[in-house]
């Protein structure tokens, strides 16, 4: 594709971070989640996956060796040609807003890319020859105009093309990829078409890389929670049977489901547990996972097991940033597929951003409104219409008691009002943490309780204000006029400020609702990625890549000018640096770890 047009498509698309909180939004995607749902629990799209692969689709994609033009417009692997090492690129949660997303891009395309380790001493990593997008590759659901404009423009725009042999690009689908059951992802990823520079391999959502020196990365399809689908296993069991004794594998799962496991499984230990992955590692493939990697929590964790086993959530690619601190997740006990202890015990090493800077950057929800401005739109007309149903003189009340006592009486003489306090209760209780049941019955009403106690201060003011300051007649239309628009500014900003707090409190005092808490703050910094290495010793070394603040600010590159079309303007680069030093997982020789001492390290 030419230059100027790539530059000019991501110019014209360079979307914001989704605003989770418009009412809009909100709207379109509980449309979407409801309707995926339902879809996923009545039918599984992988089954007509299966069906539709192509009959020479293979079962494993060989990278042992480079990869070479056929002389007709396709590729083939050049057995002559073999790979001692390979450059691994990986990659989750991405396709949300421009600025977060192509830092990352742009980064990923590089050919080379220089960090620093603890001691200063320079690393110099190369660009993947493969690609692996770990899931919830597009926000804020699926659609082919959402895949074009938030993932394929940027990624377009970083890295035009390449030269044989080219990279490959491989994506595991989180939920996010379900809401449109996978059509959109299928088209992307599954068709072997070029997505930027790299090339797409897989025919299915699922996939199988062999790697040089008996390495494996096996990356899988959950749809949304459920299990591994039957057609899934039997093509992991073929896989299973073209591995040796010996052979080391990476696994890739959209979901961290060993975090879930502790976090969520007091609470539904059906849905939060660790069997799928167990199942694939003990039953299907018969290998133990050496490296798990996962993303969907959209911050950088690194658990390790006393046997050197890896365990990383790494879901920097893009979307918001998640916290690193409310959930105790400093020791995690892993299960089998059968949910009893394994007898191996996973320590957190690395937490990034780290728990205290992951607290402080909570307070932003002080500033919820402005973040947030189309949020308290419906709670704004809500508070009018709860105001206007009960319509009671509050102008010559005194204190906050005989106000109450005024409202209480006319609702008792018109109950009609009851319905909507009762709806807005029911509304805020069903919003309140899911995960737990005693915070959602307590948090749930006094959160609502607090918007209902919000609305009769500001209608008791607005009444004072237009009746006894301004002398309009009660109920008169000029008055109602007057403090209707009165009414909806007020609550506009007092319900997001409410709103606001009961999530700081939710997450830094009780350690609810992170997910709710940080997606509120759209913060498109803290992202990372994740570049591993096999070298021709059989080592892996994985290099956690981390880039804290994103550029705003992008240049256009003049057509013809080499690499990426679009890079950060002056005075406005991108600082990557190692997130921690290396990690090192040696195939002959045991695991361990490249300039890191014992004991937790968290970083900033």
């Amino acid at each position: 594709m030419a230059d100027d047009v790539v530059a000019q498509r991501s110019a014209s698309s360079r979307q914001p971070m989704v605003g989770w909180y418009d009412p809009g939004q909100l709207a379109r995607t509980g449309v979407k989640v409801l309707v995926s749902t339902l879809f996923g629990q009545n039918a599984d799209f992988r089954l007509m996956e299966a069906l539709a692969a192509p009959a020479d689709a293979p079962d494993v994609y060989d990278h042992t060796a480079l990869w070479a033009d056929d002389g007709q417009g396709g590729e083939r692997i050049d057995p002559t040609t073999p790979r001692p090492s390979i450059w691994i690129d990986y990659v989750a949660d991405v396709g949300d807003g421009w600025d977060s997303t192509y830092a990352i891009a742009f980064q990923l395309a590089q050919p080379t890319l220089e960090v620093v380790d603890s001691r200063g001493m320079k690393v110099v990593t190369q660009r993947g020859d493969v690609l692996v997008f770990g899931g919830d590759e597009v926000y804020p659901t699926a659609s082919r105009a959402d895949y074009q404009a938030r993932l394929v423009n940027p990624y377009e725009a970083a890295l035009r093309e390449t030269t044989a042999p080219h990279p490959h690009a491989f994506a595991v689908p989180g939920n996010h990829d379900w809401y449109d059951s996978l059509v959109a992802f299928t088209r992307l990823f599954c068709g072997g078409r070029w997505f930027g520079g790299w090339k797409t391999q897989q025919a299915r959502s699922y996939f199988a890389i062999k790697l040089p020196q008996r390495w494996w990365l096996v990356g899988t399809d959950v749809q949304l929670g459920s299990d591994v689908d039957g057609p899934q296993v039997e093509y992991f069991k073929r896989v299973a049977a073209r591995m040796a004794p010996g052979d080391r594998v990476i696994l890739c799962n959209a979901e961290p489901h060993w975090i879930y496991s502790k976090v969520y499984g007091e609470y539904d230990a059906t849905i939060y547990n660790e069997s799928n992955l167990a199942f694939l590692e003990n039953r299907i493939l018969g290998h133990k996972a050496s490296v798990f990697l996962a993303g969907d929590l959209h911050h950088y964790r690194r658990h390790e097991a006393d046997d050197g086993t890896q365990k990383i959530t790494a879901g920097g690619g893009g979307a918001f940033l998640h916290p690193t601190h409310g959930s105790d997740v400093a020791l995690i006990e892993e299960r089998d597929d059968n949910g009893r202890p394994s007898g191996r015990t996973f320590r957190l090493r690395t937490s990034w951003p780290d728990p205290r800077t992951s607290r402080r950057l909570c307070w932003r929800n002080l500033f919820f409104p402005w973040i947030n401005p189309c949020f308290g739109l419906v709670p704004a007309l809500l508070y009018l219409l709860l105001a206007w149903s009960v319509l009671v003189d509050l102008s010559d009340r005194h204190g906050l008691s005989d106000v109450m006592a005024t409202v209480s009486q006319r609702m008792l003489q018109r109950p009609g009002p009851w319905f909507l306090v009762l709806a807005v209760l029911g509304a805020f209780v069903l919003f309140t943490d899911t995960h737990s049941r005693v915070y959602r019955w307590t948090a749930g009403p006094m959160h609502g309780m607090t918007h209902l106690l919000a609305t009769l201060v500001i209608g008791w003011g607005v009444t004072y204000l237009t009746v006894s300051l301004w002398g309009l007649p009660f109920g008169s239309p000029r008055q109602l006029v007057v403090a209707g628009p009165l009414i909806v500014v007020t609550g506009w900003i007092v319900s997001g400020v409410i709103m606001g707090l009961y999530l700081l409190i939710s997450l830094n005092v009780f350690g609810r609702h992170s997910n709710e808490a940080f997606s509120s703050l759209r913060i498109p910094d803290w992202k990372h990625f994740l570049r591993l290495r096999i070298d021709a010793a059989g080592a892996l070394t994985i290099f956690p890549i981390g880039i804290q603040q994103v550029p705003r600010h992008w240049d256009r590159r003049a057509t013809g000018a080499g690499g990426s079309s679009v890079a950060p303007a002056q005075g406005h680069g991108i600082a990557a640096r190692l997130i921690e030093d290396p990690i090192v997982v040696d195939r002959n020789h045991g695991p361990g770890r490249v300039g890191t001492g014992s004991g937790e390290r968290t970083t900033r």
